[in-house]
């Protein structure tokens, strides 16, 4: 308060108001509650004092250089984005966002973690290229849910011909093994499936009249393998019996019950899950929003997530500058007309009586 004229006035502290601020926002973020509910105003003037907290990035977790004993790596989509994330078992590694699965995507995410004695995967695109070239000492461990869902596409649930319903059920005795000894069990029982239909899944179907080509049989092609789907339920095994990549679990593990995962279903089931519940609790968010949403939800999954206020007051003090206008190009050769309206043309808009006579 002045002495001489009386007037007063209250020092504000934007630090107080600023730290308030993001902590509302990210605690109506990653919580359940709506904006009216978690300000206690209307949601417009919440919006308008959180929406500097939309800038603030979130950094991925440092690099350590530390060598995990297994990562787990999985890719989900939302909107119009790919998010790849690396599990340890107990926090996220680090993520990636790409437009889709792809080698260079997946080789982006590995370079960022030291090689790992087991990976476990679910066969994406373009990841193994990426582990051949980035992590080609690690042994692999194919996940068995994803490989049982592979073999129902290609054979169903119900199959009718004998030799779908016995790999259809070998499929389920696989997801049964738990030790080294049902582990070699299993593969005599797939070695005999193999002689007793060997025949059978080199029948051949001619083209002729009145016979439907499947999908993926050219035009040209004067026959085609009768059981294609079968044989590609073939396929799938023998590269994951080459790869020694059924049974890494058992193989690798040097306790009981076997400390490494035999499918992806803890990223799946608890990371992937928690991110889509953000984006489902605040719907209409745009694509930057929404990305930014689960950045902080994935900050949350780390083992040493960062704190809120740090990363905004690192953000308050080093503002990203602002981009400057571009300038205006100057047209080539003599201007040309244009559509606006001059005084010297007299197209100016009348108004008044001159010219009218009544």
């Amino acid at each position: 308060r002045c002495r001489d004229c009386g007037a007063s006035t209250t020092q504000r502290r934007r630090d107080v108001s600023n730290r308030a601020s993001m902590l509302l926002f990210h605690a109506w973020l990653l919580g359940k509650d709506s904006q009216r509910e978690i300000s206690g105003g209307t949601g417009r003037a919440f919006r308008a004092k959180v929406d500097w907290c939309w800038s603030v990035e979130v950094p991925q977790p440092a690099i350590t250089g530390e060598i995990y004993r297994q990562i787990a790596v999985d890719g989900t989509y939302f909107q119009n984005w790919c998010l790849l994330i690396a599990y340890n078992g107990a926090h996220v590694v680090a993520w990636q966002w790409c437009d889709r699965e792809s080698k260079a995507s997946w080789s982006a995410l590995l370079d960022r973690i030291s090689a790992p004695d087991v990976v476990v995967t679910d066969g994406g695109t373009g990841l193994r290229a990426a582990l051949d070239e980035h992590w080609r000492h690690t042994r692999i461990q194919r996940c068995y849910f994803h490989s049982f869902q592979t073999v129902i596409r290609h054979a169903t649930r119900q199959p009718r011909l004998q030799a779908s319903k016995e790999i259809v059920d070998l499929t389920r005795e696989l997801m049964r093994v738990r030790d080294l000894d049902a582990a070699a069990a299993w593969m005599g029982h797939y070695a005999s499936w193999e002689t007793r239909w060997t025949v059978f899944l080199k029948e051949r179907t001619w083209a002729r009249a009145g016979v439907d080509r499947p999908r993926g049989v050219g035009i040209h092609q004067k026959w085609w393998y009768t059981h294609q789907e079968l044989r590609r339920v073939q396929g799938l095994y023998r590269r994951l019996i080459a790869d020694k990549s059924l049974f890494t679990w058992l193989t690798q593990s040097h306790h009981t019950p076997p400390e490494i995962a035999r499918t992806t279903s803890p990223p799946e089931g608890g990371i992937n899950a928690g991110i889509k519940d953000p984006l489902r609790r605040h719907r209409g968010m745009t694509t930057d929003h929404a990305r930014r949403a689960v950045e902080w939800h994935l900050n949350t999954l780390t083992e040493f997530p960062k704190d809120p206020w740090e990363l905004a007051k690192h953000h308050l003090a080093n503002p990203a500058p602002e981009a400057s206008p571009k300038p205006k190009a100057t047209p080539l050769g003599p201007e040309t007309y244009g559509t606006g309206l001059t005084a010297e043309e007299g197209l100016w808009t009348r108004k008044g009586w001159a010219g009218r006579s009544h």
